[in-house]
This record gives C-alpha cells, structure tokens and sequence, in this order.
C-alpha cells in the first residue's frame, strides 16, 4: 500500500524538525526555534550503524572543534532512544557536530530526543545529509539507492524529495556503476563528481583512474583521456548481463549483502536467461577475508 504523502511530510518538515541552518560559522546555528533540547552525556551517545554519512574531513572536525571550544554547541543535535540498549541514545542527525564535540573535550551535548523506527530514523538522516550536501558523489548516489531499495521510491520520488532535478539523481546513481576502488577514490576526495562521471564510459575506469590521481588532471583532461582510450579501439566488451533496471528486492539484496560481506555488490541478469552476481574488492585482505568466509562451512565439516 503505497503512501504518496509520506516523502512530501519528510522532505519538507525537515526543517521544522532539525531547524533552518546558516550558511556560516559552524552550519549548526538555526535561524528558526525548533523546540526544547535535553542535554545528554557525549558517552550516553553513538552514531547510527545506517548513517549514510561515512567520510568526515578531520581539519573541517577540527576547525569545528574550535567553534564549539569558544561558542558551545549552537544546535543540538537529534537522537532517539537507542531500540538495543535502554538508557543510551543513538544519533539520527547530527553525527558531526558529536564528533567535534568530543574532540573539543565536551561531556555533554544538547540533543532533541525523538521517537522514531529504524526506517524513518535512515530515511530523515539520508534526506537531512543529501539537503544539507554533507555527502560525497559516491554517499550520496548510495543515499540515493537506499532509499529507492527500502522505501520503494522512484527516482522523481527522491528528486522532489531532496529538492534535486531527476537528472541529477539518474546522473549519480550512475555512479555506482563505478568499480570499487575507483568509488573508494571519490570517497577520498582524490578524485570529484566531476571526474567520475567522465570515468564512466572508459574501457579501464581504474586505470584510468590512476592516470587521473597521478597526474593531477582536471575533468576536462579526463573527458579527453577516454576519448582517446575509446578511440584506441579499446572500448569494454558487451556482456550478456548488460545492467537492467533493477526491481526493489533485487537491490535491497545487494544492499544486505554489501553490510553482510563489506565489499561491493553488483546482481546482474537478464531475462530468461540467468545472471551474475560480482563482488569487488579492493585489497588482498579482502578477498582472502571472502574466501575464508564461503569456505567456512566446507571447513567446519
């Protein structure tokens, strides 16, 4: 049973329930009043395990570690009650002031304490991230996905949404059609949206990839560099398993395999005639972990 009204409720309450930001300073001050804050014990929190938000600058921490040092905390963060552990919290929006916050050497922090179940707890802290650019290309095109895997949302859906075109949600979930390693180097910052988007279509994306991080080239020189390598007559062979438009259950599995094994996970098929499924590595130690772990139950008799 679907509920049309429910993205619209998220997407536009998001401000009535985390609060207006400023465009400066710490980004935490509010420009609107979004209600009474407890003040909890910086130990009594942890971060959601669901977070899409995996990377965070350590100077950008820093700096905001100096704000919170000479100004405090401006805006709480929010929490709800922690559904394994009684008496603790876990964060729902607001993982980077927490991490500033015990950098600077805080005890406590003030915290919105909210009720909410584990989807409507991924499904604010993945539209708050996204409207707020608090992700790289590569988080926010997994955002992007998990929110079309787990909450049945179209790609217009999560457009309107987040307040984005449906060019630029279809544009950055392409992203995910990245290998891993290179993923990994939009992760880093090593290389931009920008970059990534023109990898697309190389024969070799790592290795192109590598030529682009090595010598510093910009988009443009990038764009031209698979060109060239297109040109070369050294353009991906077809597969049999070209990526279709994947239904909710197929990549809800992808997404539960990816948390169960840490790797990268790609289903592919075709109809009527099987499919594929690839797991990308991006260190020995990976792979060596992979094979220990479908090799166990072989071992274990």
């Amino acid at each position: 049973m679907t509920q049309p009204a429910r993205p619209q409720r998220l997407g536009r309450g998001l401000s009535a329930l985390l609060g207006d930001y400023a465009a400066t300073g710490q980004g935490d001050e509010p420009n609107a009043e979004i209600g009474p804050a407890a003040t909890i014990a910086l130990d009594q929190v942890a971060p959601n395990p669901k977070q899409p938000r995996r990377t965070f600058d350590q100077a950008e921490l820093a700096e905001l570690a100096d704000s919170i040092r000479a100004k405090g905390v401006i805006q709480a963060i929010l929490v709800r009650p922690d559904p394994q552990r009684e008496g603790r919290y876990e964060i729902i929006a607001g993982e980077r002031r927490w991490r500033a916050a015990r950098l600077a050497g805080l005890t406590e922090i003030p915290a919105i304490v909210r009720d909410m179940d584990d989807l409507e707890s991924l499904e604010v802290a993945i539209v708050e991230n996204v409207q707020r650019a608090d992700l790289n290309a590569v988080e926010e095109a997994e955002a992007y996905r998990a929110l079309m895997s787990r909450f049945g949302r179209t790609q217009e859906n999560v457009a309107a949404q987040v307040g984005k075109s449906r060019e630029h949600v279809a544009n950055t979930l392409r992203l995910l059609n990245l290998p891993d390693d290179v993923r990994e180097h939009v992760r880093l910052g090593r290389l931009s949206a920008g970059h990534a988007r023109a990898l697309l279509s190389a024969p070799d994306p790592a290795a192109a990839a590598a030529i682009v991080i090595q010598k510093g080239l910009t988009v443009r020189d990038t764009e031209a560099l698979v060109r060239k390598a297109k040109e070369q007559g050294s353009a991906p062979s077809e597969t049999p398993y070209a990526p279709l438009e994947k239904d909710v259950d197929t990549k809800a599995l992808e997404a539960d395999l990816q948390r169960a094994l840490g790797l990268g996970v790609d289903i592919r098929y075709k109809p009527n005639a099987g499919g594929e499924m690839r797991i990308r590595y991006a260190r020995l130690e990976q792979l060596d972990e992979l094979c220990r772990l479908l090799t166990r139950g072989r071992s274990a008799g």
